[in-house]
């Protein structure tokens, strides 16, 4: 069986703490890989080897750092198709989506490339007799990332590019369920000329993330995940005294008023709620139907819905892939089940989907639920599958109360045909990325991405300026040269005259 080792100092270390975990395919549910989990000691090393690089990769010029990272663009994108297909191994999702998120990676590494006109700085000059005053940005040293398995090489993408384009070294944490993609941008970043040690990869559980946030040599930490583990990475890397961003989880609301394209909303709920089997954290959960639209919606949700096809990821079909574990998938099925008992309307129930061939593969189908309420489990917890509910209200007013009140922010969408309902919608909704007949508004790259409240612990969104930011320390240099008639002594307060 492959194990999938980490990678320190520019080279395939193997794993010798002796722990190791199934990596599964989850079309077929056999396991066909092994990763190697660090012990302590691992992460100690990686952080050793991130911290020796620092030294002269953090005094690099801006011109040397681009350089690597126009070749790195390059490679990963000559290896795209080999990155999504190990996606597709690992994780289960469908080949044009494995590109797809591949292909949304390589837009931060081109942010990266443009690093020098990110880290310009400011000058203000003569603000005093002969005195000028300079803000610029430094990086920090060692910095890690902590990924989720759900997009296994777009997330880490989202961190290290930025960081080591500011100047920093990294370590990536990368999901122990799909840890494939990780080690194979190593590997391309490497044959790019990064010098050893700037990107390290230690694969693992709760003891690698444990020590990454206790390392005393670590200065920052970004996480993507679950809303209960950003609020313990927040705290535990906060409390060591690190610079932390956590994106959490989420509920994001849709919003159907009664004007909207029908036909538009239908499909827009189609594909944010069941793409990537609904495992992302900028999926639609909840549809939020105004007056009459809720019946002639759902009925095009229905008809969309039942005409997907499910199947292997490889297979140039299929349109949904299998969900990421069978224990995740019960999981999921629970919500449908739970939700019937609970008085909610299963429109199309998804539970006992099977795929002939692949009978041990973690299958659900799609599930839409109708007539459900706040005080359903359905809707009061992050599902992370293909289950899409509808909530039915009388008016704006109701929809607006309702989205946020949820201890959730981070994305939602609102369809209609007037400006001026989306234009208040987009004021008044308590989210950080917003869509206007946009169902899943996923800033580029030259933007940045987060949410509010329990999904994001932190002051800064990652990518766009704010990543910058994150990976970068304000420093600002107060510069005089006096002549001759100069000096004297004077402990007055210093004044700009």
């Amino acid at each position: 069986m492959k194990t999938i080792s980490h990678w320190i100092g520019g080279k395939p270390v193997e794993g010798v703490s002796g722990n190791f975990g199934p990596v599964y395919n989850p079309a077929t549910g056999a396991q066909e890989k092994q990763v190697a989990f660090a012990s302590v000691d691992e992460v100690d090393a990686a952080v050793g080897a991130a911290r020796e690089a620092f030294r002269t990769w953090g005094t690099s010029s801006l011109a040397k750092r681009t350089s690597v990272l126009f070749k790195y663009r390059e490679l990963v994108d000559a290896h795209r198709e080999e990155i999504a297909r190990l996606i597709t191994a690992e994780h289960g999702k469908v080949h044009s989506d494995a590109l797809g998120e591949v292909a949304r990676g390589l837009e931060i590494i081109e942010l990266a490339c443009g690093i020098p006109e990110k880290l310009k700085g400011e000058l203000s000059t003569q603000v005093s007799t002969r005195v000028d005053v300079a803000a610029i940005r430094q990086s920090l040293g060692v910095v890690a990332g902590i990924t989720p398995f759900n997009f296994p090489a777009m997330v880490p993408m989202w961190m290290f590019p930025l960081a080591i384009a500011c100047g920093n070294t990294f370590v990536l944490k990368p999901s122990e369920k799909v840890p494939g993609a990780a080690f194979k941008l190593a590997e391309l970043a490497a044959e790019a000329g990064l010098p050893d040690g700037v990107l390290n990869v230690v694969n693992g559980d709760k003891v690698a993330v444990d020590a990454i946030l206790e390392h005393p040599d670590i200065a920052a930490v970004s996480f993507v995940g679950s809303t209960p583990i950003a609020r313990y990475i927040h705290t535990t890397g906060t409390a060591n005294g690190k610079r932390v961003q956590a994106l959490g989880g989420a509920k994001n609301h849709m919003l159907v008023l009664p004007d909207a394209d029908l036909d538009l909303a239908a499909d827009s709920a189609i594909n944010a709620a069941y793409g990537s089997a609904g495992e992302r954290c900028m999926a639609i959960s909840v549809v939020v139907a105004v007056g009459e639209t809720a019946d002639p919606l759902i009925g095009k949700i229905k008809e969309r819905a039942d005409k997907l096809r499910i199947g292997p990821g490889d297979d140039p079909a299929s349109e949904m892939g299998p969900l990421i574990t069978k224990v995740h998938r019960d999981k999921v099925a629970s919500y449908v089940t739970g939700a019937a008992a609970q008085g909610a309307d299963v429109v199309v129930d998804g539970t006992g989907y099977t795929v002939e061939g692949y009978e041990d593969g973690h299958w659900i189908g799609v599930s839409l639920l109708d007539r459900v309420t706040p005080e359903m489990d359905a809707y009061r917890d992050e599902i992370f599958g293909p289950v899409l509910s509808v909530v039915r209200v009388d008016t704006y007013d109701e929809a607006i109360a309702l989205m946020n009140n949820s201890p959730w922010g981070n994305g939602t969408a609102i369809f209609t045909r007037d400006g001026g309902a989306a234009r208040r919608f987009q004021m008044e909704v308590e989210a950080g990325m917003v869509g206007v007949n946009v169902p899943i508004p996923v800033p580029v790259g030259y933007h940045s991405f987060g949410g509010w409240k329990d999904s994001l612990f932190g002051d800064h969104h990652i990518y766009g300026n704010d990543g910058v930011h994150f990976y970068t320390r304000g420093k600002v240099v107060t510069t005089r040269w006096p002549d001759p008639s100069d000096g004297g002594i004077n402990l007055g307060f210093p004044s700009n005259h």
